[in-house]
Formats: C-alpha cells, sequence, structure tokens
C-alpha cells in the first residue's frame, strides 16, 4: 500500500493548511426552550468518540408548542466550526433528525433568522439545515462565531445529543511580542486586539472571520503592523500582498478600490523597512514600477489628488467628500513618498525624482478635513499640516468620539506625533474599551460611541426597552447583523502601545529607535520581534525621571533619543 504522502503527490495535492483543529467545549447554556432535558451535559468534558454508554446526554424532543432549542456560549469569538455528537435521533421512524443551527457573534444575531435586521449567509454560512442521524458526529461550515443556537426540527423528532464541540481553527504561531503595564485595560485591550487578528490568520489574512473572509489588501496595513508586533515576520503577509498582485492586473486597482493599491506599496515600503527582505522587494520591481506610474498624472498642477475609482477612506467617510479629499491628500502624499525610496532601491532614479517632486507639490494644496478626524489624522501622518495643529483643532475635541476602528491606528500615531500622549491612551480606553465593556473578546468592524446609550451588551439577550448594540446600528455594508464583530482592521491599539508607549520604532531592519512614552502610566514592559531575535524593553517612572532598560540581540542597533 502507498503511503498517505505518496497518495497525495499521485492526486496533484500540492496544497496544505496550515491550520490546526482544536476542541472547545461549550461554557454556558443561555436559554433552553421547549422539551430539553439535561442541557448542562453539554457543558462538560466528553470524549471527542461517540460511545455505546456515555456518562450523560441531553435530550429534544419536539411534543410541545415549540421546538425544542437550546442557546449556547463558547465564551470566545473563535474561527472554525461545530462538532454535533448525536447519540440517537428519530423522526417517524427513522434514525435521523433535522437540526436548525444557527451562529451569532452576539446572542442576539444567533437568535435572528436570515433576512432580519439583514442577518445574511454572505461569505460563510450561519443559518443552515442538517440532517443528523444517531451514532454519528456531524460538523458545520465554518464561520467566525461564539454563541451557537441549536433548534430540533419536525413535528415528533427527538434527539440526544452526547455532546457539542466548538472547532476552532487557527494558525499555531507562537505569540512573541508582548506588552504590559500598569493599567489593565490597556493591557486587556493588547491582548485582545492581537487575539482579533491572529483569528484572521487563516490560510490566507481575512479581515473578517465571519463576512469579509476575503483578503482585502488595504485593510490589511494595520493588521501587519499588529502581526510584525505579536507574531513577527509571518509568511502570511507576502503570502496575501502576492495573492492580490496575482489577482489584479497592473492597469486596475485592488480589490477594486483605488486607495488599495495605495495601501499595497504603503505596505510594501513598511515591510521592507521593518523587515529588510532585499530580495522579496526587487520580486515586486516590474509591477510596482508599473503602478506607480499611474499614480503620478493623479496629482493635479495645483497639488491636489485627483484619484480616480472608488475614493475609499473608510465607512464612516464614505458619503463626506471634504473629509474623504483630506484623507486621499494625505495618503496619496506619503505613498509618493515611500514610493520614492523603493524606486531608489530599484535604481529607477529619475521617477523616483518624479514621485518626489510630487509629494513636494502636494503640500501647496490642503484641504479642511472638516469633521472628519480620519482625514485630519492623514494630514498629520503627511505632514501637511503640522500634527499639533491637527491634534489642537480636530483630533482632541470629543476625545475618542468620531474614531473609526479602521482609521485608529491612525489617529492615535497622529495623536502621538502632536506629544499627546495621554490623549491617546485616554481614547484607547474610552473607544476600544468600550467594546470590551459591552461583552466583547474580539474588536468590530466599526464602532461608534454613541451606539452605548441605552443598550444591552453582545452576551445577553436584550430586554425591553433597550438598543441591541449589534442588531440595531451600522452602515453600509456593516448594517445591523451583518456587522462583523471580529475584523482584523480593529487591532490598532495593539501596535500603537508597542511602538509608542514602549517606544520601539523601526528605522531599518537592523536599527531601532527606542524612545517609551508612559503618559501617565507608573510602567511598562515588552518585547518586540526582529528578525535577529527580541528586543525587550521595561520603562518605570522613578523619582529621578523614567528609568529605561534595553536588551536587544546581535546585529541590532539602539538609538535612544
Amino acid at each position: 500500500m502507498a503511503k498517505v504522502n505518496e497518495i497525495f503527490n499521485e492526486l496533484n495535492g500540492s496544497q496544505t493548511d496550515p491550520r490546526v483543529r482544536r476542541y472547545i467545549t461549550p461554557k454556558r447554556i443561555i436559554f433552553t426552550q421547549g422539551n430539553v432535558t439535561n442541557a448542562d451535559v453539554l457543558l462538560n468534558e466528553c470524549p471527542n468518540q461517540l460511545t455505546f454508554h456515555p456518562a450523560g446526554v441531553c435530550g429534544m424532543q419536539n411534543n410541545t408548542d415549540k421546538n425544542a432549542a437550546i442557546l449556547i456560549d463558547f465564551g470566545i469569538e473563535f474561527a472554525g466550526c461545530m462538532r454535533i455528537l448525536c447519540q440517537g435521533a428519530n423522526t417517524g421512524g427513522e434514525n435521523r433528525a433535522d437540526l436548525r443551527i444557527r451562529f451569532g457573534e452576539s446572542v442576539m444575531e444567533a437568535l435572528t433568522p436570515l433576512g432580519v435586521k439583514n442577518s445574511t449567509n454572505n461569505h460563510a454560512n450561519r443559518d443552515i439545515a442538517m440532517s443528523i442521524s444517531g451514532l454519528s458526529a456531524n460538523e458545520t461550515n465554518e464561520s467566525g462565531f461564539r454563541f451557537a443556537y441549536i433548534e430540533l426540527l419536525g413535528d415528533g423528532a427527538i434527539m440526544n445529543l452526547a455532546g457539542i464541540k466548538g472547532v476552532f481553527c487557527y494558525n499555531d504561531v507562537e505569540y512573541k511580542g508582548s506588552f504590559e503595564c500598569s493599567d489593565e485595560r490597556l493591557n486587556k485591550i493588547w491582548q485582545v486586539a492581537a487575539y482579533t487578528v491572529h483569528l484572521n490568520m487563516q490560510e490566507y489574512l481575512w479581515d473578517g472571520i465571519k463576512r469579509d473572509r476575503l483578503v482585502w489588501i488595504g485593510d490589511m496595513h494595520t493588521e501587519v503592523q499588529t502581526i510584525l508586533a505579536v507574531f513577527g515576520n509571518d509568511p502570511i503577509i507576502k503570502r496575501s500582498l502576492d495573492l492580490i498582485r496575482d489577482d489584479t492586473p497592473v492597469d486596475q486597482w485592488m480589490n477594486n478600490i483605488t486607495t488599495y493599491s495605495l495601501w499595497w506599496l504603503f505596505m510594501h515600503h513598511d515591510l521592507y523597512r521593518q523587515v529588510g527582505d532585499l530580495d522579496y522587494l526587487m520580486e515586486q520591481k516590474e509591477y510596482m514600477v508599473e503602478l506607480i506610474k499611474r499614480f503620478l498624472p493623479l496629482v493635479d498642477e495645483n497639488g491636489s489628488e485627483v484619484l480616480t475609482g472608488h475614493r475609499f477612506l473608510d465607512w464612516p467617510n464614505e458619503s463626506y467628500e471634504e473629509g474623504k479629499h483630506a484623507g486621499l491628500q494625505g495618503i496619496l502624499k506619503i505613498v509618493l513618498e515611500k514610493s520614492a525610496d523603493m524606486l531608489r532601491v530599484f535604481g529607477e532614479n529619475e521617477l523616483a525624482d518624479e514621485c518626489a517632486a510630487k509629494a513636494a507639490l502636494m503640500t501647496k494644496h490642503v484641504p479642511n478635513p472638516g469633521t472628519s478626524k480620519q482625514g485630519a489624522s492623514m494630514l498629520a501622518l503627511s505632514r501637511i499640516v503640522d500634527p499639533k495643529e491637527v491634534n489642537e483643532k480636530w483630533l482632541a475635541p470629543g476625545g475618542a468620539h468620531g474614531y473609526s476602528t479602521f482609521f485608529g491606528y491612525y489617529l492615535l500615531v497622529a495623536k502621538a506625533m502632536a506629544g499627546d500622549f495621554a490623549g491617546a491612551l485616554d481614547d484607547i480606553k474610552a473607544f476600544w474599551g468600550a467594546m470590551l465593556d459591552f461583552g466583547a473578546t474580539t474588536f468590530w468592524e466599526d464602532f461608534n460611541l454613541d451606539w452605548t446609550v441605552n443598550s444591552a451588551p453582545i452576551d445577553e439577550i436584550v430586554p425591553e426597552g433597550k438598543n441591541d448594540i449589534h442588531g440595531d446600528f451600522g452602515a453600509y455594508c456593516y448594517k445591523n447583523f451583518r456587522h462583523s464583530l471580529c475584523h482584523g482592521w480593529s487591532s490598532g491599539p495593539c501596535p500603537y502601545m508597542t511602538q509608542y508607549v514602549l517606544g520601539i520604532r523601526a528605522i531599518s531592519a537592523d536599527t531601532y529607535e527606542i524612545d517609551p512614552e508612559l503618559a501617565y502610566l507608573d510602567w511598562a514592559r515588552g518585547e518586540y520581534p526582529t528578525e535577529k531575535g527580541m528586543i525587550s524593553v521595561s520603562a518605570k517612572k522613578t523619582p529621578e525621571g523614567t528609568l529605561v532598560e534595553v536588551s536587544a540581540p546581535e546585529g541590532i542597533k539602539i538609538i535612544r533619543k
């Protein structure tokens, strides 16, 4: 008999799944409906194998006016599926019965049928019917969820469940980087941000595990910064960058969004600066040079961006042209400057000079971002407007009101550039902390502090008179229950706290600036993974000032401010 690998090769099975599978047990029965007995059996650890004499079974029987149903909580959002261990089933004498399975990132989503409050099966089925036989183990499709509603269908149907398992599918990568400080709320936010991105590190880097199970290249920049701070230079970064490059002819825009081609260039520059893989950068030369040429005519004679196509900044600014224009002005200037750097590496000096000249011209056109904190942040990052002026006029007023999850990282960096380190920490605790207060175990596609008024958490049934923070809010593509509650682009506090609280920032792959900014924190410590090993930083306030201790691997030059 041929070995498995030989059979695999004969079948042209060149692709493998980099993920692992782990089984998790439900943590809580939220409620039962109809005739359900011994539901707590499902909270017990049990073999992942049916036996003839299980320790106990949960019985479900439809002999009342309501179908038997159970709502379970796995305790944390995860990516994967559910395994149902059926001891016995019966419908009209047949050794089978049908179940309705409905996943939810919130309790209310799990309870809501398709089509109600914009609940969908987009990108991954989360509302399905399954036919299940006795003495069988049955797995659902994959999705992203924390809660699961299980309803027995059919008059007189009977089912006995020996167990329910969550099947957690994830990349088993090491958490190398770390962050810890004197504020526990900030520690929790860093950890949840890292976990949010980890869930999206599937076979490729996604933005969402329920919806947006795709490589959205513009959404990846913050995710990549998080990966580099936590996991190091993971292969999923290059794999995902290359997938979209190969999927997109150079005369088209990536993901059909003009700015996403800009973000692709943005990421390559940052990746090269932080990792230093010259061979990989050179692989991009032909495509990158032609792409950069497409952007040069999109600066007019007055220095204004005139980007064509889908001019996406972020969702809250999608219908706000004033803020969008300010943001795009900043992004295009930054990318032209980064492109000039990469072109000089390629030896394309004439084209590099043209990029630099266009970027300089863009300083002459200064848009007014209006009420858009996102647009204002890009004016600061591009230094079209002094960061201190940006913070004073647009970012500081209202605190975390007006933030968006996608642009959270850039808003925080803009505040750091203005020297408002305490304000950045306050905004992190107010904005991302509010999601934790409402039951989040991962951070969301979008969020608005105004949604918290008179709203119930995601981990409980919404009482009468309260708002459903998941099902009653959202806009554009994320209205109501279509809203993803695990989106990698929302992880900005993680790289921000590593780069600015610990102060670990790459100048090049072998040179790092270390400049901790504790603001009102008593201490902070953590590690950052480089290609040559770990940089470790500890900062502590003392009566004499801030004591900073740094260790770095051989070959890494440290510059202290």
